[in-house]
């Protein structure tokens, strides 16, 4: 509360519901969590009535491997979140907001419930608060699924139901938690609304590259010098995110083997790639890949490019629900086929059904399969003849 946050908290409610969310709107922020959803647009499906309770639910559940940039939000700025989610559910006319916050992450629930605790005391929030409109926060923990992470899957966990994705339509929007309307946002998104608010739409949509508009938190990790999670422009070139704040790669750019631009579901890009790309969800698409989370993830040459995505196909199907059959099985088949290939005792016949199980893992209620067979698709394409090398046949 001493780092400028909460100052101007009542002019922007007094501002009223529609001049947040055309703030909102007019800063072309898109969520913070992977997909890249427009924030304005998804706040304006919340139907106007309010015959039934409206929910903010924001996903702390950060799990997606080689990302830690929330944990840092809710360590060092937890009023950032505090305020946003006030102003969020001011706009979607919510009275409550849950905090989903990943299960591992026992201090940083402990610095955003002092942070809580600080708010309901000098009546920021909670019933009769300053601003006059009622709003409860509420941190529900979760228990370390990587799935919970998928919106509806949070919403499940959060009603007690088993941590398993939803069939959608309909969107949590018309039936969220308990059968409500529900706003669900990330903490990097709803920790930006009392920016964009104090500072305006069109700064913040000054910053960045059409379609990828403001700062964006990277974290930066693997064969760096220098790993670190960093707020830079959205549409930075990726080598330059690495030389500027990472200290290089280890061994030079030219000991580059790839690189992950947005967190372990993003297909590679290969040194080329990278040295071109820059951090804007366009540009990186046009290379088959993603922003993601903005998890950027260095391999260096000394990484054995088989054993590493053996290892990261493993995590998913670890972390698979089970619900869905070409996710429960599909991922321990592309588990097992690239164990071996690593391993030097795969066939031709391995890499046929490789590609084949890639293809048929995506037709499943959620994206975690997707998460796991995209990644693939990428090693194909650029690591090809290191497959082959180590073919038995």
């Amino acid at each position: 509360m001493t780092r400028g946050d909460w100052g101007e908290t009542e002019k922007f409610i007094k501002q009223g519901r529609e001049w947040i969310l055309d703030q909102v709107k007019t800063s072309e922020i898109r969520g913070r969590g992977g997909a890249g959803f427009a924030t304005g647009t998804k706040w304006s499906f919340i139907p106007k009535d309010t015959k039934n309770p409206h929910y903010l639910v924001i996903n702390a559940d950060e799990g997606e491997p080689g990302t830690c940039k929330d944990r840092q939000i809710l360590t060092n700025e937890p009023h950032k979140l505090v305020e946003g989610a006030l102003l969020a559910a001011y706009t979607i006319q919510a009275h409550s907001c849950y905090v989903y916050v990943r299960g591992e992450f026992r201090h940083e629930i402990r610095c955003l419930q002092k942070a809580i605790d600080e708010a309901y005391a000098a009546g920021l929030i909670g019933k009769n608060n300053k601003y006059g409109w009622d709003f409860d926060m509420y941190i529900h923990s979760g228990a370390g699924a990587y799935v919970c992470g998928e919106e509806t899957a949070l919403l499940n966990s959060i009603e007690g139901l088993p941590g398993r994705p939803r069939f959608k339509p309909p969107y949590p929007a018309v039936k969220g938690l308990f059968g409500c309307p529900t706003v669900i946002n990330n903490v990097e998104t709803i920790s930006s609304v009392s920016t964009i608010c104090r500072r305006g739409g069109k700064w913040f949509s000054s910053i960045g590259v059409p379609n990828s508009r403001g700062p964006k938190i990277f974290s930066i990790s693997g064969c760096v010098n220098n790993p670190c999670v960093v707020e830079e422009s959205m549409g930075i070139p990726l080598r330059e995110l690495i030389e500027k704040h990472a200290g290089g790669v280890t061994g030079g750019w030219d000991n580059l083997l790839a690189i992950i631009p947005g967190g372990l579901s993003c297909p590679i890009l290969n040194p080329k790639e990278s040295s071109e790309a820059i951090m804007s969800y366009d540009d990186l698409a046009s290379y088959g890949s993603a922003l993601g989370t903005g998890a950027v993830i260095v391999m260096d040459k000394n990484v054995d490019i088989l054993k590493a995505f053996a290892r990261l196909t493993a995590f998913y199907h670890h972390e698979s629900c089970g619900q869905c059959g070409p996710c429960r099985q599909g991922t321990a088949k592309l588990a097992e086929i690239l164990d071996r290939i690593a391993a030097g005792k795969g066939t031709k016949a391995d890499l046929c059904l490789l590609e084949e199980t890639a293809q048929a893992t995506n037709n499943c209620v959620c994206a975690l399969a997707g998460a796991s067979s995209d990644p693939i698709r990428g090693l194909l394409k650029n690591f090809r003849s290191e497959i082959m090398s180590r073919l038995k046949e």
